[in-house]
């Protein structure tokens, strides 16, 4: 809404129910909004809802004849669609639900494939599938206005997709962080842990042209161990430019480049409009930085041609302090980082994420990995451009998220061999106490 500048108004303030119901200026913005909106289904103009069927259909007759008009024409073909939430309806019971609509004052054709207006019959039976109750909580009727972009997330399927890797991040997440980060047709996109590039597919579907960065050097040339279970070799053109010819996007790929984060690289008047990002957190892919401990290391002339440069620990503190560092460098006045960042839930509050001042923290929400751990997706926009002395910043005190988790999961380990130990000596003993 931000991003088109669209004002909605709330009607009803919602819960924890699976759909809003808001007001518009008009169907331009509706229409707008559905264009990116990833997790919307479908927008309806609402002619009538209520708290049961009977109610809902004595309020549709209510509704102004003049307002129905332009939709219930002679020339106009329409159908109507009976959908349901949290519980399933056979074809004949669809069939009688829209025999109960008989009384609409529609005089143009029936067309199930192409109308012209489609009317949808909704019935919500609440959030919990395995129990629904035996009546619908709400119903609501009204007219088709637009779709999401939900097909988008089966085009993008990393099922399908020629080069994927460990820790390839599913299409939704990928175009929601795409939408965080604002992108629009030509607006310039940066991945500095690219791996193997779903942030840059989903930044190309709203427009994006995308760049690149990784150090690891094998999975930028598609020579890494495949990560499908059936498949023993990678294909010789594996790459993210070859997703990127996948989805017809080519012509939004700038280029990937095999690059130290750790090293300051582009020119320091470069402009991102986003930077869209999941750094590694050590746990199934390495942070690592170019380096070595040894004094005084020198790498010999004739050596230099086939030297692989040798490396070492990448904290995750460093990381984020150069993240942010990076980002209040070369992203525009009002360009956005998007990026995750892992926390031990027991542990969060909001002054452990990593903060700069020249970048505002407009959005912060979670995504649950397990019982002690999870993730934010943090969106950062840049208010203004950075001192020198602003550029060494560090952010706060950031935990060894590394480090603790391979702790827990020990722990975890060896309570669960204990456990195993205390059953396995307890059945010995039920079957000495059967043999006496």
């Amino acid at each position: 809404m931000s991003l088109f500048n669209i004002e909605m108004r709330f009607v009803r303030k919602p819960k924890d129910e699976p759909y809003w119901i808001v007001e518009f200026p008009s169907e331009v913005e509706v229409k707008l909004l559905a264009s990116r909106s990833v997790s919307l289904r479908n927008c309806i103009e609402l002619w009538a809802h209520a708290p049961n069927v009977q109610k809902l259909h004595e309020e549709l007759k209510l509704y102004p004849k003049s307002l129905m008009q332009p939709y219930v024409q002679a020339d106009k073909s329409f159908k109507i669609e009976v959908d349901t939430f949290c519980k399933h309806f056979s074809q004949k019971e669809k069939v009688d639900k829209l025999e109960a609509f008989s009384y609409l004052p529609v005089d143009g054709p029936v067309d199930l494939k192409t109308p012209d207006v489609t009317f949808q019959y909704i019935e919500y039976y609440g959030i919990i599938p395995h129990c629904p109750p035996e009546q619908p909580y709400e119903v609501f009727f009204g007219r088709w206005v637009a779709s999401g972009l939900r097909q988008l997330i089966k085009k993008l399927s990393l099922k399908t997709r020629k080069f994927i890797g460990n820790t390839s991040m599913d299409p939704q997440l990928s175009l929601l962080m795409a939408n965080q980060a604002k992108v629009t047709d030509g607006s310039l996109v940066v991945d500095p842990f690219v791996g193997s590039g779903s942030l840059l597919v989903a930044a190309t579907q709203f427009g994006g042209y995308v760049w690149g960065t990784d150090i690891d050097y094998l999975m930028l040339h598609g020579r890494t161990r495949p990560s499908r279970i059936h498949q023993k070799t990678r294909d010789r053109d594996e790459s993210v430019r070859a997703n990127m010819k996948q989805y017809n996007m080519e012509h939004r790929y700038m280029d990937v480049l095999v690059n130290d984060f750790a090293t300051p690289f582009w020119r320091e008047d470069f402009r991102f409009d986003a930077v869209i990002t999941d750094p590694p957190y050590g746990i199934r892919e390495a942070t690592e930085r170019v380096g070595t401990k040894k004094e005084g290391y020198e790498v010999k002339a004739e050596h230099l041609p086939t030297h692989i440069p040798a490396k070492i620990e990448y904290g995750i503190s460093n990381i984020y302090k150069d993240l942010l560092r990076f980002s209040a460098r070369h992203l525009r006045v009002g360009g956005r980082l998007v990026c995750w960042f892992p926390v031990f839930r027991e542990d969060y509050t909001e002054n452990v994420l990593p903060h700069h001042p020249c970048l505002e923290l407009v959005s912060n929400s979670e995504q649950t990995l397990s019982k002690v751990t999870s993730r934010r997706l943090l969106t950062f926009e840049k208010t203004r451009e950075p001192t020198e002395d602003e550029l060494d910043e560090y952010p706060v005190d950031i935990m060894d998220f590394r480090e603790k988790y391979f702790v827990i999961r020990e722990e975890s380990r060896k309570e669960r061999r204990m456990k195993e130990a205390k059953i396995r000596e307890d059945d010995r003993l039920r079957n000495l106490n059967k043999q006496s």
